[in-house]
């Protein structure tokens, strides 16, 4: 498995915990409301935003809050904040590259917020594009391996445009191009097969290969970056083997 897809196992299993602490949930609400604004509000004609509301349902965000953030979004009821999406750069221990996504409704407080936890946890910030080369756009669906086996998945897929199926232990993730994203997920319900998560990622081109201790300190700086209220996702270019996940734990 490629680190992209062990990071992945990670934040699977971290989910509950950020759900505890509220983030999680946060992050969601925020999706929601964004894919309504730009797309509209009606989940069958804004696939965007169906995702959205798919993936907050998957993780026990109360539906009341889902329909509230859908209507603000939509323009249906008053309050809603104005998001914008901003993307940092730069660079962690090791020489890791680092995208950070924000969703915010204050640049300067985002900027901030990134800027100090990259600098505390041996980070630097990096100039618009000295990083983001080396990543792409992808699309990812997450599908749990409790609903289905892996021949059904690239059986139901293949054809849609996905590029691979990859085990992360608990779930395939299903990666295409960004834009096969939608027909990728069609197919699978059309095929019958639950799924977790649809959504844009960026994955790596080359990748850093750790050891323990670097495996230690980029999964720190990521902690402390997820942990900024106005970060939605945080995408890193490191590679590490199985032993070393272990070790890590």
């Amino acid at each position: 498995m490629s680190g992209h897809s062990k990071w992945a196992t990670t934040k699977h299993k971290k989910a509950a915990i950020d759900a505890k602490r509220g983030k999680l949930f946060a992050r969601l609400i925020k999706n929601i409301e964004v894919a309504a604004r730009t797309g509209g509000g009606d989940p069958d004609g804004n696939p965007t935003l169906f995702d959205a509301i798919q993936k907050a349902r998957k993780n026990s965000v109360p539906l009341d809050n889902i329909e509230r953030a859908r209507r603000r979004g939509g323009g249906e009821e008053a309050g809603g904040a104005d998001w914008q999406t901003i993307m940092y750069e730069g660079y962690g221990p090791n020489g890791v590259a680092v995208l950070i996504e924000c969703l915010t409704d204050n640049r300067n407080r985002a900027a901030t917020e990134v800027r100090t936890a990259m600098t505390r946890n041996g980070g630097s910030m990096a100039d618009p594009g000295s990083v983001s080369y080396m990543f792409s756009r992808k699309g990812v669906v997450i599908v749990p391996k409790a609903e289905t086996s892996e021949d059904d998945v690239m059986l139901a897929v293949l054809e849609a445009g996905a590029e691979e199926v990859n085990d992360l232990g608990e779930a395939f993730e299903v990666v295409s191009e960004a834009g096969d994203l939608i027909p990728v997920r069609k197919a699978l319900q059309d095929a019958g097969i639950d799924y977790e998560s649809a959504e844009s990622s960026f994955m790596p081109s080359v990748s850093v290969q750790l050891e323990v201790e670097g495996a230690k300190k980029i999964f720190k700086l990521i902690d402390a970056l997820e942990d900024c209220d106005d970060v939605q996702n945080v995408f890193a270019n490191f590679d590490v083997s199985d032993e070393v996940m272990a070790e890590v734990g």
